[in-house]
């Protein structure tokens, strides 16, 4: 971790001043049925993430993260609120925002029975890019992720890790200028989450701006500029790992979190 954090310090030459991400007061609710409660599932949050930043979203299951992150997307109409992304609004120029961005789901959106480079190349179409920019992408991609030598074998043989590291790599092959990354690293095993740990710093390495949510409190304070930290769909912190770390007293971001919510991120899930 110490050698991640480091290059982290170091990137943040790459961060302008500059917003890429506005979000004001987002609130999304879901209407309940017979016996049902309405959910709040994002209740007012409000934060900016600066262009080139590493940005991370915390908190356990049912938190809001997801939520929020649909909504970014278009994915989900915002009950109320306002969320800007790369200087288009999603409720007025979904359009423009898709040219912006990519996601990088929770579980695994692969085609099972075809292979990596063929999961690489179908989503490279979608994206209208040429045979020749499709394989120059891929194949630095799956280099730099430890995947070339796989990317003839079907996608169904793969191990959950691989099918993730697949899965981030389709995420970039359109080169996004904004990525959102949610729970990248489920399921590997701890030498694989410590390479894509690394890609990922590459990532925002470029000056690409990224969003990522995990429950893997340690990658969050490895890697981001700054993190909120949200519970029950209200933001309840806002800053730097460090910042936080030496507001709350605290020797760790863990700690932090389980002094402002009353309990680990782990409990949640």
């Amino acid at each position: 971790m110490e050698e991640i954090s480091k290059k982290k310090i170091n990137s943040n030459e790459s961060i302008d001043n500059s917003d890429s991400i506005e979000v004001k007061d987002l609130k999304k609710y879901f209407t309940g049925k017979n016996r049902f409660k309405d959910v709040k599932a994002v209740d007012g949050i409000s934060f900016n993430v600066k262009k080139g930043e590493l940005f991370g979203l915390l908190g356990p299951n049912g938190a809001g993260k997801t939520t929020t992150i649909n909504m970014l997307c278009g994915l989900l109409k915002p009950t109320e609120g306002t969320a800007i992304v790369g200087s288009y609004d999603v409720r007025k120029n979904l359009n423009e925002v898709k040219e912006l961005i990519s996601v990088c789901p929770q579980e695994a959106a692969v085609f099972p029975f075809l292979t990596g480079r063929e999961n690489i190349e179908y989503f490279g179409n979608m994206h209208l890019m040429s045979k020749e920019k499709i394989n120059e992408r891929a194949e630095k991609l799956l280099k730099l992720l430890g995947l070339f030598e796989a990317n003839t074998r079907k996608a169904k043989a793969y191990s959950g890790g691989m099918k993730r590291q697949l899965n981030l790599i389709i995420s970039l092959i359109n080169e996004p200028s904004i990525l959102f990354l949610d729970e990248p690293t489920v399921g590997m095993d701890p030498r694989v989450r410590r390479t894509t740990w690394e890609f990922i710093n590459s990532i925002k390495n470029q000056n690409r701006t990224i969003i990522l949510t995990t429950h893997y409190i340690e990658e969050a304070e490895a890697l981001c500029d700054r993190v909120a930290i949200v519970d029950y769909g209200k933001l309840v912190a806002l800053g730097s790992p460090k910042k936080l770390m030496e507001e709350h007293e605290s020797k760790n971001l863990e700690e932090v979190f389980l002094k402002i919510t009353g309990r680990r991120i782990l409990e949640g899930i």
